[in-house]
């Protein structure tokens, strides 16, 4: 089977989604982050998405002092690409969010492609008390809170990036963030092969009807054209596997891990991102299909390589 035709699983282990009262088994610490990312690895995932906490109260933290000891161990004890995220939390500047890509130099980023209502106040329904006082203010003013990513926003980080060959993990939760990337596309400030993580299920964003999967995937292979682009999706909570085995049988690949969903099933906890990455490789070996490698999905993401980053 050849390269192209192999299925990268991304596992995002930790998010600035879900907080600490939601499930024990959210990495919180350096340590538990790094561990989560290696297992998680070593289950399959090819690429791992990263985001920092406090490892105190666990909220999100975006300083690069708060990932560089995570990304030196996993570089230590693992061959699987580094990813680190731009979007930190709907709460974050962009020049704070931009800073750990910036300093580290990783192989692909995540860039969101549009400003949007993320809501997360739902999930306040769940939980009558929760551990730590910053959880509830942070989740309910996600009523009102808009997740900030205009033009120039998006430009910043495309440009504060250009010289370090880190390429991205283009999310984008709509289908007027496909044409959102069309624009910087023929503007020539990103190039292809464009990664784009179909982003499903969060409330403001497209749902996760099977429709709105293969409406997306329509759209994009229309805007950039099949060989111009390596398709990804992510389902939220009980939408990732669904949406994961949709897109895998549709030539996709796919994104899991606790960022995302903290669930394997219905109303079981997921104990660990690797039992996450376990169930999507499942899944798509069921439907004969093969993992890529670490070093394969650097091939067909065209990336710069692991001895090319600043840690």
């Amino acid at each position: 089977m050849a390269k192209s035709q192999k299925v990268i699983i991304t596992c995002a282990v930790t998010g600035s989604i879900h907080t600490p009262t939601m499930s024990p088994h959210i990495p919180i610490t350096a340590q538990e982050i790094a561990d989560a990312a290696i297992g998680a690895a070593e289950a399959g995932a090819a690429i791992v998405h990263l985001h920092a906490r406090n490892p105190k109260d666990g909220r999100p933290d975006q300083s690069p002092e708060a990932f560089a000891p995570f990304l030196k161990v996993i570089k230590q004890r693992s061959a699987c690409v580094i990813n680190i995220t731009t979007g930190g939390a709907p709460t974050m500047a962009i020049e704070e969010r931009v800073r750990p890509a910036a300093t580290f130099k990783p192989e692909v980023a995540s860039l969101n492609m549009g400003s949007m209502n993320f809501g997360l106040f739902p999930m306040l329904a769940r939980h009558k008390t929760f551990k730590y006082d910053w959880e509830k203010p942070y989740l309910e003013g996600s009523r009102e809170r808009i997740f900030r990513n205009t033009f120039a926003d998006i430009e910043y980080i495309l440009t504060t990036c250009a010289e370090n060959g880190t390429r991205f993990e283009i999310e984008c939760y709509d289908i007027g963030h496909l044409y959102t990337l069309l624009h910087f596309a023929e503007r020539g400030v990103v190039k292809p092969p464009f990664f784009i993580q179909s982003v499903f299920g969060i409330l403001g964003g497209i749902g996760p009807h099977p429709e709105d999967v293969m409406h997306m995937r329509r759209t994009a292979d229309r805007l950039f054209g099949r060989d111009n682009y390596r398709w990804s999706v992510l389902g939220a909570g009980r939408n990732q596997m669904p949406i994961a085995a949709q897109a895998a049988a549709m030539g996709g690949n796919v994104r899991v891990g606790l960022e995302d969903s903290l669930w394997l099933g219905p109303g079981k906890l997921a104990e660990s991102n690797a039992a996450q990455v376990r169930q999507a490789r499942q899944i798509i070996e069921g439907l004969g299909l093969e993992l890529a490698t670490p070093d394969e999905a650097r091939d067909i993401l065209q990336l710069k390589g692991g001895d090319q980053v600043g840690f």
